[in-house]
């Protein structure tokens, strides 16, 4: 321990009593990034950051931002982070994407997942009714409502009035609403497919682990690609112009399949529009020799994407989630109003955009604007602004568009910037494929002051809105016991065995 150098304190978590503890985050004497933590019971835990390297740690760093929290918190402080969830005064950033878990039944049973009613044994599936006072309570939070909402699970198709909560979120007042499949039931009905788009939902949040069946044998416990493949079909068909592959990445199954995912995006633009790649989560209690053979981290995904990819995407085409946040503060100061601010920690994840341009094909954005004195000249114009220097700041901020080098970039951004508006933001995002990260935490490498940056949340049956990662790794099993009822109950009320395992289109 005399070789590592402190980089900073934070708290954590006893990955066996869940006892919160006093954490470091170090720089090991082999050059890594860890964080560790000691308990008087259980001993001493040390893991992988979610940046393994320093250079990219301290180089995220430079980006962050820091939110302004709800001005109507759900719950007081009384035990402390992260016990308080819902959402408590002491979190530092308002709902960026909301999240229901509509049942936790699935017509799958994933060795990896941690949302099934068949390994649980009971069965949660919130009420029509208690899912809109979910919805209400997140369009309820102040100074920003929850713009974005996620239909999640198990897996939401089982449900019968899926299209008919669809429905209910646009009623409410979401703009976007995308729901988290395995794909099944897309693939096999292109009616039901056409009843969801006609109901409203925005995108397809599509698991996608690779182009290989053997890896879907391995992490979904059935082959899936040509599952995969008919949805993708499908959505052309339709005119359904907005999935997003999610790839949950495990060292060892699918870290090989990075680059060929990519590919995949790129060649089916027309549907796809981004690669959302989520480093495995290790619950339940698993030795660190073991956790290291599965561990994936950030450092791990940037580099094996510009290995992958031949340097179409190099490490430096990467920016951490909160470098967009002076856009939204200088939209917001010239117009008088809150926009949505992505303010998660600079260590939460990473993302570039892919352009098409012309017969040089594919480009990241990075290379077609130097987005960081973009970046800069936006937050010197929301300063400007927000002094109550408007015609000044709108200048600073037009004149920033002299950093962006191709000319139809800027005819979608001008747009972004002048309205302020979810059309122009949405006719942006068309135009290109995202490549992004999220590395959500565990109890091994939890970090008390990432998870109260937190902007993806979950809501839930008892009024309270929790954090992904506190809400994952401690809540879920609480919660859902107290709102669901025992599985062979529930298949009695149903008179059919419903939870059945997935048979390939």
């Amino acid at each position: 321990m005399s070789n590592r150098t402190l980089i900073r304190k934070t708290k954590s978590i006893c990955p066996e009593c869940f006892k919160v503890l006093e954490a470091e985050v170090f720089i090991d004497e082999d050059g890594r990034v860890k964080i560790g933590k000691t308990c008087n019971e259980h001993g001493y835990f040390e893991d992988t950051y979610t940046f393994a390297s320093p250079e990219l740690y301290f180089w995220a760093e430079k980006y962050d931002h820091q939110g302004v929290g709800l001005e109507n918190p759900r719950t007081k402080t009384v035990r402390g982070c992260p016990y308080d969830c819902g959402l408590c005064p002491n979190h530092k950033s308002h709902t960026v994407l909301a999240i229901i878990d509509v049942t936790n039944r699935c017509n799958l049973r994933c060795p990896i997942c941690f949302a099934n009613a068949a390994a649980t044994g009971y069965v949660y599936e919130p009420s029509k009714e208690q899912i809109h006072e979910i919805l209400v309570n997140f369009r309820s939070n102040r100074p920003v409502p929850a713009p974005a909402l996620q239909y999640s699970g198990g897996e939401p198709t089982v449900r019968p009035d899926l299209p008919e909560l669809v429905r209910m979120a646009h009623e409410v007042g979401f703009r976007h609403v995308e729901v988290n499949t395995n794909g099944i039931l897309l693939a096999k009905d292109i009616e039901y497919f056409k009843t969801l788009k006609e109901a409203g939902m925005n995108t397809i949040y599509l698991q996608f682990d690779g182009l290989d069946d053997e890896i879907y044998r391995k992490a979904r416990g059935v082959p899936l690609l040509k599952v995969k493949q008919k949805v993708i079909e499908k959505a052309r068909k339709i005119g359904f112009e907005s999935i997003v592959l999610v790839v949950t990445l495990v060292k060892g199954i699918n870290d090989h399949e990075i680059g060929k995912i990519i590919d995949y995006a790129l060649e089916n633009s027309d549907v796809i529009r981004c690669v959302n790649v989520q480093p495995v989560s290790i619950t339940g209690r698993i030795d660190r020799e073991s956790r290291e053979s599965m561990r994936i981290n950030t450092t791990d995904f940037m580099e094996l994407v510009e290995k992958q990819t031949n340097g179409l995407i190099k490490i430096n085409d990467f920016r951490p989630v909160p470098c967009v946040v002076p856009v939204s503060q200088a939209v917001g100061a010239f117009k008088g109003k809150h926009y949505v601010e992505f303010t998660a920690s600079p260590w939460c994840g990473v993302a570039t955009f892919l352009v098409k341009s012309g017969k040089k094909g594919w480009t990241p954005i990075t290379r077609l604007a130097d987005v960081d004195k973009f970046f800069k000249a936006m937050e010197e114009a929301s300063k400007l602004a927000s002094e109550g220097k408007k015609t000044r700041g709108k200048m600073k901020a037009l004149m920033a568009l002299r950093h962006v080098k191709a000319g139809f970039i800027k005819d979608l951004l001008l747009p972004v910037l002048r309205e302020g508006s979810y059309q122009a933001l949405g006719k942006f995002m068309r135009k290109m494929v995202m490549v992004g990260a999220m590395h959500f935490m565990d109890p091994y490498n939890f970090d008390l002051q990432r998870v109260e940056r937190c902007v993806i949340h979950y809501g839930l049956p008892d009024g309270t809105i929790r954090p992904f990662c506190t809400y994952n790794t401690l809540h879920r099993a609480e919660v859902e016991g107290r709102f669901s009822i025992p599985y062979d109950e529930w298949v009695k009320s149903q008179m059919q065995p419903v939870e059945v395992e997935a048979v390939t289109p």
